[in-house]
């Protein structure tokens, strides 16, 4: 999972019975707290990109939209199916 790319440190401030349920989560899954953070992150950042593009493919769908073979009726005898109305 780890690459070569560089790493960098970065410190957050939780209360203290969070930081130790996290510690105690990160052992139970046999990892480092550290890694358990930064996967949830990866995990997330992952998450938003598949969310930006899922909603720009939407948005150009809407755009180019929909051919439905629609044609309007030409009169209201045809738009309510009734002869009588014809």
């Amino acid at each position: 999972m780890w690459c070569t790319a560089m790493m960098t440190n970065i410190t957050i401030r939780i209360d203290e019975e969070t930081a130790r349920e996290a510690k105690v989560l990160a052992a139970r899954r046999g990892t480092s707290l550290s890694q358990l953070v930064a996967k949830q992150l990866q995990d997330m950042l992952k998450a938003d990109l598949r969310f930006d593009k899922a909603k720009s493919r939407a948005l150009k769908r809407l755009r180019r939209g929909y051919d439905l073979h629609w044609t309007p009726p030409t009169d209201r005898g045809e738009l309510y199916g009734r002869e009588d109305l014809r």
